[in-house]
């Protein structure tokens, strides 16, 4: 009794995080103006972390049918069940309408895990970029490593290449590709810790599909920053992102050969950050082209919600109750 008490609270604290106001007052100003009436929705979910959702994306490469049947059991259910352009049946995700998280699995060194826990809408930019088998594969800012996954359960690049800047994040990112992907596999993956600013001339025209997953003003976790002086910190440097995702794209460009195509992404509301960053690049790079990404948009709107009124090469995941995916922007281009 008293260790189901103890579990207990240790839930409870788990989910009873603190906002933090400074975040929350910048969210309100900003995307009361962006979103208008949605802002309100959105910020039920964001700022009650008990309704959030959880998928688990299940590992191809260490494979348990007895998973399968205890996820149904659980209420789960394959996610992506609309027609979509793109959707290799190696890819296994499994979602359910009710909150709630599935319990993790601890790191074991020479143990493939058999899933990870991941929110679904990260999955979008993944199968916008539509990686196909021999194709050579750039994931440009790729820790903490989840889409990096989620490409090789969709398909075997002939080159893949992830990429991460950040020395802390690049090993959670070698941990990552330990715990999911198979030694002899393991081994065609390449993890650099370079500066994603400058691929493009380190390595031009070197790719078939460039991820651009690009560092942003993460709105879930911001607004849960315990330290204010952090918080102050981040929303000083937000105003130094949009710089930094274009350049990131500027050089993703360069690394791909003409014909190839890129998807951005990131996962925050941000405008800014979002289609001001894409508009800036159509209007300033004159060898790339939208990509319409409508179809997918259409195929996935039954698990996930839009905003409406974007351009038909990008989709905004918004989060709502029963849909508490997102936020998570993603767009889509093509080298000519």
């Amino acid at each position: 009794f008293l260790l189901s008490l103890k579990l207990e609270s240790k839930t409870k604290g788990r989910f009873q995080k603190q906002i933090c106001q400074v975040v929350l007052d910048h969210f309100e100003k900003q995307y009361t103006t962006e979103l208008g009436d949605t802002w309100t929705s959105v910020r039920d979910v964001l700022t009650h972390p008990l309704c959030w959702q959880y998928a688990v994306l299940l590992n191809k490469f260490s494979q348990s049918s007895e998973l399968e049947n205890t996820l149904r059991v659980k209420g789960y259910h394959p996610a992506f069940r609309g027609p979509l352009p793109y959707f290799p049946s190696s890819l296994k995700c499994y979602i359910r309408r009710t909150p709630g998280r599935f319990p993790a699995q601890k790191h074991q060194a020479g143990k493939l895990k058999e899933y990870y826990l991941l929110n679904a809408a990260s999955l979008l930019p993944v199968l916008a970029l539509e990686v196909k088998d021999g194709e050579d594969v750039l994931d440009l800012c790729a820790a903490p490593g989840g889409k990096s996954v989620a490409i090789l359960q969709c398909a075997y690049p002939g080159n893949f290449h992830c990429n991460e800047y950040d020395d802390l994040r690049s090993r959670w990112l070698k941990q990552t590709i330990e715990s999911f992907i198979p030694d002899p596999l393991i081994n065609l993956i390449t993890v650099s810790k370079l500066d994603g600013r400058q691929i493009g001339d380190l390595q031009p025209e070197l790719y078939d599909k460039v991820l651009v997953d690009a560092p942003c003003s993460n709105d879930r976790s911001w607004l849960f920053s315990s330290d204010i002086q952090q918080a102050m910190l981040r929303l000083i440097q937000r105003k130094e992102l949009p710089s930094l995702q274009f350049q990131l794209l500027r050089s993703a460009i360069k690394a791909l050969r003409p014909g190839g195509s890129l998807v951005y992404s990131t996962c925050t509301l941000s405008k800014a950050e979002n289609s001001d960053v894409i508009d800036l690049i159509l209007n300033s790079c004159s060898n790339v082209m939208p990509i319409d990404i409508s179809e997918m948009a259409k195929g996935v709107s039954q698990e996930f919600a839009f905003l409406s009124g974007t351009q038909k090469h990008e989709l905004l995941v918004l989060p709502e109750k029963g849909r508490a995916w997102g936020p998570m922007y993603v767009a889509k281009l093509k080298k000519i």
